[in-house]
């Protein structure tokens, strides 16, 4: 499955990567916001993300692993909103293959969805380039198999923040700590992690990027002491084509630099993914 999730996303982007080279090119200011826009957790312009994930190497297990996310964006501004300032509604959903147990024997299905809804603080102000946002976030247990999902109603807190003020880069982090308090079955263990995902980007050349932008740092504090530290590499492309949504294309490499009390965790991860933005949406 993972190789025909690679193939079409390659295919896409192959497709739309010539005309977009023929097409006018907006201003350069105009593809810079959209870079920041595409690795900007709290973004106001509405989007699709799709995302495959590769695991071919694993410590604790001979198993390769995948995971395919899809991520949709819903801002709603304060006209719309029922609140007096920026709401941000991000849920995901994914399709997982996952080991089984030590051996190479793996298994296929969907897990938890996840989602966030932040509030962008309005201070200190877009002038001094900071943007944050507070909220809470969800885990919901939506997994078709066992070893796909956690099994746990989950709920915490959630803080973004995004820094703007440096010319030609984007500085930021996201962080969850949801914690569960329900279980689909009483053999369900209690799940409590801090999810860290530092954000750093710098603009190159014309829609041309490099991120660390995609690991996420994750403490798992109230099960046991484990730590996990990957850190990302990778670069993605704007694609504007004229009277078509903007298209964001990436690809990275992922390495478990440090790791505490995890027996079972990624070791090299892959990922390429596509983003399609729709600014005719953002009066939501």
């Amino acid at each position: 499955m993972a190789g025909v999730i690679w193939q079409v996303l390659l295919a896409t982007f192959l497709s739309v990567a010539p005309s977009a080279l023929a097409e006018e090119r907006l201003p350069e200011r105009s593809i810079d916001q959209l870079e920041d826009d595409f690795s900007d957790p709290l973004t106001t312009l509405p989007q699709i993300f799709t995302q495959d994930a590769y695991t071919p190497a694993s410590y604790g297990t001979a198993a390769s692993t995948n995971r395919v996310i899809t991520r949709v964006i819903v801002p709603r501004l304060p006209k719309y909103s029922l609140f007096p300032f920026v709401q941000l509604v991000r849920p995901s959903f994914s399709l997982v293959t996952v080991p089984t147990g030590t051996g190479g024997a793996t298994r296929t299905a969907f897990g938890d969805m996840q989602l966030f809804d932040l509030a962008v603080i309005p201070w200190p102000g877009k002038d001094t380039g900071l943007v944050m946002g507070v909220g809470p976030a969800f885990v919901f247990p939506t997994a078709s198999d066992r070893v796909a999902g956690q099994g746990a109603w989950q709920i915490g807190p959630a803080f973004g923040s995004i820094y703007k003020g440096y010319p030609g880069w984007l500085l930021g982090c996201l962080i969850q700590n949801p914690i569960s308090f329900a279980y689909t079955d009483p053999g369900r263990q209690a799940v409590g992690t801090l999810v860290l995902q530092p954000i750093v980007l710098r603009h190159l050349w014309r829609g041309l990027y490099a991120k660390s932008a995609d690991a996420s740092w994750a403490i798992q504090w109230r099960n046991g002491s484990s730590t996990m530290v990957p850190l990302s590499f990778g670069l993605g492309y704007v694609i504007l084509r004229q009277g078509s949504p903007p298209i964001n294309v990436f690809l990275s490499g992922e390495w478990m630099a440090y790791r505490h009390d995890a027996p079972v965790a990624p070791q090299t991860t892959g990922r390429f993914g596509m983003t399609i933005a729709f600014p005719q949406w953002r009066p939501w």
